[in-house]
């Protein structure tokens, strides 16, 4: 059964016009000749539209919240071409194809962003692009369109959101600035305490074999002294060497402008106190 033939056992009113037309046709060319075909053709011709076979955009904004309460823009691009094979269905079975695949974006992404928190709708971006796509694939094949690619272009929340989520990162890198700080003052001051020790200890060590050193001097000195000085004991020596001592100290004291009480027995009393203190002199 040819084309033409289903025509004229059609009985839809699209199909009834059409039989006519083409019965018009024939009587033209019997009547008239084929020569005036075309002008006849071009006489009765009249364009209801035009489908484009390019692939297209769609730029779909929608706002929406998500589970912890922020609200959202999502912005989602839509790219899509007509099906040649079913560019009737395309044209007749949809009165503003955009619209629709717009509303099913809305649906789409105002059931998928308000499962997820914020930060996980940023990581999930192409999550809810695959979802737009397999939901506008589906339905938009019936009506004689194919979806090619389905992209989130924009995820952005309110202006305060961001001044707040800023504020945050700001605080959060502040925290972390100065926990380092506080990290390397820390290592400062027990390096310093560490350098005070050495150096305590090291000025102790020096002290202590000034002392040795002293003592050592001052048995030799009293040894040989004894030893040159007929009559003379450790003690005669010792007092010498205080009352030497005693003047020495005189000395630097006046050379810083204070004026003391000085009495010259302090040296015995001295003495006194440091023999009865040690035992040396018992």
């Amino acid at each position: 059964m040819t084309y033409f033939e289903h025509l004229k056992g059609s009985s839809d009113p699209f199909h009834t016009f059409v039989n006519l037309i083409v019965d018009f046709l024939i009587f033209a060319v019997y009547t008239f000749g084929s020569t005036w075909f075309p002008l006849y053709l071009l006489a009765i011709a009249d364009i209801k539209g035009q489908l484009s076979l390019r692939i297209q955009q769609l730029d779909v904004y929608c706002e929406t919240k998500t589970r912890d309460n922020v609200f959202v823009s999502v912005g989602v691009a839509v790219q899509y071409r007509v099906i040649s094979e079913k560019a009737y269905d395309a044209y007749y079975r949809l009165s503003d194809p955009t619209e629709q695949i717009r509303s099913y974006v809305f649906d789409v992404v105002r059931s998928t962003v308000p499962r997820m928190e914020l930060d996980e709708a940023f990581a999930s971006k192409a999550d809810i692009a695959n979802a737009v796509l397999e939901q506008l694939t589906t339905v938009m094949n019936d009506y004689g369109y194919e979806i090619m690619e389905s992209l989130v272009t924009d995820l952005s929340p309110d202006a305060r959101v961001k001044a707040s989520m800023n504020e945050i990162n700001a605080s959060r890198r502040l925290k972390e600035a100065a926990h380092h700080k506080a990290e390397a003052d820390k290592v400062k001051q027990i390096k310093a305490a560490e350098a005070e020790a050495e150096s305590k200890y090291l000025s102790g060590l020096g002290v202590a074999r000034q002392r040795k050193a002293i003592v050592n001097g001052l048995q030799e000195s009293v040894a040989e002294f004894s030893e040159e000085v007929e009559g003379s004991s450790p003690k005669d020596v010792m007092d010498i060497l205080l009352l030497s001592q005693y003047f020495d100290t005189l000395t630097h004291v006046g050379a810083n402008n204070l004026l003391l009480e000085h009495d010259p027995s302090v040296v015995a009393k001295l003495q006194a106190q440091v023999g009865k203190s040690t035992g040396f002199y018992k």
